[in-house]
């Protein structure tokens, strides 16, 4: 690709970024034009520097460490227009890795690699095979923000990812196309970063295991429910309350059992979209 669009790339993720940002609830901490202070400290130490306030990056720090580990590792010289933008927008946000997983999965049977969030050969072939960037675009977008709307953050930081999201869309597509694309917009919270780490809890089976018997006990709740019917049944005929004590307990345990069997399914079935929106699916 032209070398001119990673700073017309640049220019727009830096638009997104905003300028100094110091959230409680995003885990990047103090950040400055998109870098954190972890990042900058790194880039520092890495050139022999005395650590600083990464409100003190200069222009040139600044394009040489989203040249060196972002745009490079995406490999945005190598992808065509528009997905370079949206790659490499994606790897500034929540990291590179996670951005090119995006681009793997989007890719479907064109690409018959590992999902790794690696781009090599494989990854390069299959993006060179695909002849509609367009809808590439879309389902790189459509991951992203399922991803995001994963993450425990996403109530604080949602409406602002969600704008930077359909932005970063909207611009990829226009390059795809051959349009001018618009330039970014911020808007406060999308410049939040967004990793895995902080995603949602999926949600625990362990209240259908033990309602069901599932659990490590071996005999749930609906299982002691029945082993106490089977041992009042024999009084049953004796005694109107027990029988009405049995009739009770048989109805409670069919409850508790298909409430269980239930919530597990419920539990289940969130706990797998949850892995696919978040890559983690085996």
């Amino acid at each position: 690709m032209a070398a001119s669009r990673e700073q017309e790339s640049l220019a727009r993720v830096l638009a997104h970024e905003g300028g100094y940002s110091n959230h409680p609830a995003d885990p990047g901490g103090a950040t400055m034009k998109g870098v954190t202070q972890r990042v900058y400290d790194a880039y520092r130490r890495s050139k022999g520097l005395a650590l600083r306030s990464v409100k003190s990056i200069t222009s040139q720090e600044l394009f040489e460490i989203y040249d060196r580990q972002y745009w490079d590792v995406v490999k945005g010289d190598q992808l065509p227009a528009g997905l370079d933008y949206v790659v490499f927008d994606g790897a500034v946000n929540s990291g590179p890795k996670q951005s090119i997983m995006w681009l793997q999965r989007a890719l479907g049977p064109l690409y018959n690699g590992r999902v790794d969030g690696m781009i090599g050969l494989s990854t390069i072939a299959a993006v060179q095979s695909c002849n509609n960037h367009d809808t590439l675009i879309d389902r790189i977008c459509d991951q992203r923000l399922a991803f995001l709307q994963h993450l425990k953050t996403w109530p604080v930081f949602g409406n602002g990812w969600g704008s930077r999201v359909a932005e970063v869309r909207a611009i990829g597509q226009a390059w795809a196309t051959g349009a001018m694309p618009q330039m970014a917009n911020f808007v406060d919270g999308g410049q939040a970063k967004a990793f895995v780490e902080d995603a949602k809890a999926a949600p625990s089976t362990a209240p259908a295991d033990a309602a069901a018997g599932g659990g490590a006990a071996g005999i749930g709740v609906s299982g002691t429910l029945v082993e106490l019917q089977n041992q009042l049944s024999p009084f049953s005929y004796t005694s109107e309350w027990i029988g009405k004590i049995v009739v009770i307990l048989a109805l409670v345990s069919a409850v508790v059992a298909i409430g269980g069997l239930a919530y597990g399914w419920y539990a289940r079935r969130k706990a797998a979209r949850m892995a696919v929106a978040l890559g983690t699916a085996g």
